[in-house]
């Protein structure tokens, strides 16, 4: 089984900096557009199941991407973002800083020991969440030959890749943030796995965004 995890396209607070977590923030023009070079450039590839994050934005990207496939987007709750509570639609760009409290920080430099304000997550809920939905996965359809896309977000798709890794340390972000319509490609069968693809984009890197700053896309 080959699993393709992605992250969704661009939106309007990507460009603002803004946290979404679990608001549901549409695509923007850009995003869509990326979705379908993303979508384009997979092809070729067909996909036998498709799951998705219900977010709009991630699950406009798995409908973009998958649109050629006749299997039906399944959306799991799992694969939403991590909540950032009542810090959700404040700008965390170093030029115009709204978080009211720089311990947001250790969510890139010490994810582990990140503490989430009010209604918020830590990084080890969304590894759990994100492992239960892998494991279940895994258990039906591991020894298939198909290829599997999973749409979801920037901390999720972390998370999901961290369960290959299992590396609970400030290395979880692999250095930054996914690429929106970044790609990830894993090869799983019973003997293990491999990780073929990283961060994959399938577009002119001249259209990647970092609003973040820092190099954190």
């Amino acid at each position: 089984m080959k699993l393709y995890f992605i992250r969704h396209g661009e939106t309007v607070w990507n460009t603002q900096a803004k946290l979404q977590g679990k608001s549901d923030i549409p695509l923007n023009e850009k995003g869509v557009a990326l979705a379908r070079l993303t979508g384009e450039a997979l092809s070729d590839v067909h996909f036998e199941a498709v799951y998705s994050s219900p977010l709009k934005r991630a699950l406009q990207t798995a409908q973009l991407v998958a649109k050629e496939t006749d299997a039906p987007v399944v959306v799991d709750r799992r694969l939403e973002e991590i909540g950032f509570g009542i810090w959700e639609g404040l700008s965390c760009h170093r030029d115009h800083y709204e978080i009211p409290s720089e311990s947001f920080q250790a969510f890139f430099t010490d994810p582990f020991h990140y503490e989430p304000p009010k209604d918020g997550e830590r990084i080890q809920e969304v590894c759990d969440r994100t492992a239960d939905f892998l494991e279940e996965l895994l258990k039906e359809k591991r020894d298939q030959d198909i290829n599997v896309l999973i749409s979801s977000h920037g901390c999720t798709l972390r998370a999901l890749m961290n369960y290959f890794y299992q590396d609970h340390t400030e290395n979880f972000w692999r250095g930054h943030v996914p690429p929106n319509c970044g790609v990830c490609i894993v090869d799983v069968d019973k003997e293990g796995f491999r990780i073929l693809e990283e961060d994959r984009i399938y577009y002119d890197k001249g259209n990647m965004g970092d609003y973040y700053g820092e190099g954190r896309q």
